[in-house]
């Protein structure tokens, strides 16, 4: 048996991270800068992505921030090729641009049944597009990275607790997370007969973690309280509160980590027991 700081080891890695100036992705980005990894933090505001990369290199880390758009392959493309060309290849990609849109959102104002199809699909190509091209056209990369290195690669992908559990009101975005769990099982067994099982695609599903997003659903606007719909998820979250976007870190470490090579296709719940209680 190899020992364990061998099979843990991710130093002189490079990960991508789409959404990777959010707060739940900043937050892994920091964390493998942390193990020796090299992060190209990748957002549709470059401003954000390259301040994000910065406060990485000031705490004495390799990165890089790029501007790219999910949905677009032209867009992608480019960072793909400036990404080959800092660094000559990719080992992980992790896929956490997402969100919802409020016109996507059911409402005493907004019917179902008068949802913008553009809202909707605008939802669902950012969440799902911009999970699926990525994987076409930087899991390339991994795959040319691990061919030609005999090494390994990985692919996260950031899915939701709404899609084992769809919420009210949302119905574009659990679909669209939907999508992304039953992708990230395809992808994984397409790569593995197709390619090389050498690449492992997983997902995590995040329950409930207050971010600038979705504040407005959970808190008041004292700031303090929350609001119905946010007592409501505490009182089905059997750990009492809500996730932190450090609770997430482990959980991707386990998944990225070279022990864990005979992990893939599984959508992992980080969610406080959300998916485990009946309501009862």
């Amino acid at each position: 048996m190899r020992k364990l700081n061998d099979l843990t080891c991710l130093s002189g890695r490079i990960a991508a991270i789409t959404g990777g100036a959010g707060e739940l992705c900043g937050k892994m980005a920091e964390a493998l800068s942390e193990l020796d990894v090299t992060t190209v933090i990748i957002d549709i505001n470059e401003k954000r992505a390259q301040e994000k990369a910065e406060s990485i290199v000031r705490n004495g880390h390799k990165s890089i921030g790029l501007s790219a758009d999910v949905t677009s392959r032209e867009s992608l493309e480019k960072a793909r090729d400036r990404i080959r060309n800092e660094f000559d290849g990719l080992d992980i990609l992790i896929n956490g641009a997402g969100g919802n849109h409020p016109e996507a959102t059911t409402s005493d104002k907004l019917r179902f049944f008068d949802l913008p199809p553009e809202a909707v699909r605008k939802v669902f190509d950012l969440n799902f597009l911009g999970t699926l091209l990525p994987c076409q056209i930087l899991g390339e990369l991994i795959l040319d990275t691990v061919l030609k290195n005999e090494s390994h690669g990985n692919i996260v992908n950031l899915s939701s607790m709404n899609s084992f559990r769809p919420l009210t009101r949302i119905p574009a975005y659990s679909a669209a997370k939907a999508a992304v769990s039953n992708f990230t099982q395809w992808l994984a067994v397409h790569m593995a007969q197709n390619y090389t099982p050498r690449i492992r695609v997983n997902a995590l599903a995040p329950g409930f973690f207050l971010t600038e997003q979705n504040r407005f659903l959970l808190i008041d606007e004292s700031g303090k309280d929350f609001t119905a719909r946010g007592r409501t998820i505490l009182d089905h979250t059997p750990a009492g509160e809500l996730g932190r976007a450090e609770d997430l870190i482990s959980t991707l470490l386990w998944l990225l980590n070279p022990a864990s090579r005979f992990v893939s296709g599984v959508v992992v719940p980080v969610d406080g027991g959300f998916s485990a209680f009946s309501g009862v």
